[in-house]
């Protein structure tokens, strides 16, 4: 056994979103690690010694042009950009924009067999199995613009939820293809965390769970709290994790799902939709 198994030395990691929150935390924990980081952003890279690049997630032509700036191979790519409902193009920037980056990374064979995937998705996206059947639609979309079109003729998956619904399923369905190519894909689901993503709607995105973590003693997570299982979850210590949905959040909603603190029992059963309803005992 050994340690370094922890660590970077030696890989790329290409961190999108990298510019702020998790993103940027992720960025830094993998440098210090050993890595060498690409940032791709809309927002100013201030993280030193890394590599910068303009990118904006809604926009194909965009993606392209970003992974245009070299044609090497990453060893790693942390998904990490995201935003909030009510910003235009959250379908492409939260979820269609991340999958024709990874997928043509994928085409292009930059990444290698070994290699990981990390995304960050949220406790939001929770009961995403019971929307499997038309998250599957969503998915066998062939590219960017035909999952564009699809959200456009399916009226309310324009939203925070459907995308980290579908970054869940997406995961959790290339997990088998993936690793037949030698790659693992996994992604973390946070519970409140203290990013300026949530500062811009501070009552809302920080004040769930507040009583939950009162009752506890934990305050809401911060960046890195995040972005050490996420930075985990892509090293060669978790070499058989792959397709894992990890929820991040000081384990509100399990005690929620199971009770112990009930409470939060009405936040798990909307959350997790039928599948909360079945595991709670729920009667129709």
């Amino acid at each position: 056994m050994s340690i370094d198994k922890f660590r970077f030395d030696g890989k790329r990691v290409l961190v999108v979103g990298g510019a702020t929150g998790m993103g940027a935390a992720a960025a830094a924990i993998v440098q210090e690690l050993g890595a060498e980081v690409v940032v791709m952003d809309r927002a100013p890279v201030t993280l030193a010694g890394v590599t910068s690049v303009p990118l904006d997630l809604s926009q194909r032509s965009s993606i392209d042009a970003a992974l245009a700036t070299d044609a090497a191979a990453y060893h790693v790519v942390l998904s990490c950009a995201g935003v909030a409902d009510g910003t235009p193009g959250i379908e492409r920037i939260n979820f269609i924009g991340h999958r024709h980056l990874i997928e043509r990374l994928i085409d292009g064979g930059r990444l290698p067999r070994g290699s990981a995937i990390g995304m960050i998705s949220s406790a939001a996206g929770l009961g995403w199995e019971a929307e499997l059947d038309q998250l599957s639609s969503y998915l066998d979309t062939a590219d960017f613009d035909a999952a564009v079109a699809w959200i456009v003729t399916h009226p309310g998956t324009d939203t925070y939820r459907w995308s980290k619904q579908a970054m869940n399923a997406y995961v959790a369905r290339q997990a088998y293809p993936l690793l037949q190519q030698g790659i693992r894909i996994n992604v973390i689901l946070p519970g409140p965390t203290d990013t300026p993503l949530a500062q811009a709607n501070a009552d809302v995105w920080l004040g769930f769970g507040s009583d939950y973590r009162a009752a506890v003693g934990v305050p809401a997570a911060t960046p890195e709290d995040q972005a050490y299982p996420l930075v985990y979850l892509c090293s060669d210590a978790a070499s058989h994790i792959t397709g894992a949905t990890l929820v991040v959040d000081a384990g509100l909603m399990s005690s929620g799902l199971t009770g112990s603190y009930p409470a939060a029992t009405p936040a798990a059963r909307m959350l997790l939709g039928k599948i909360g309803d079945l595991a709670l005992g729920a009667t129709t």
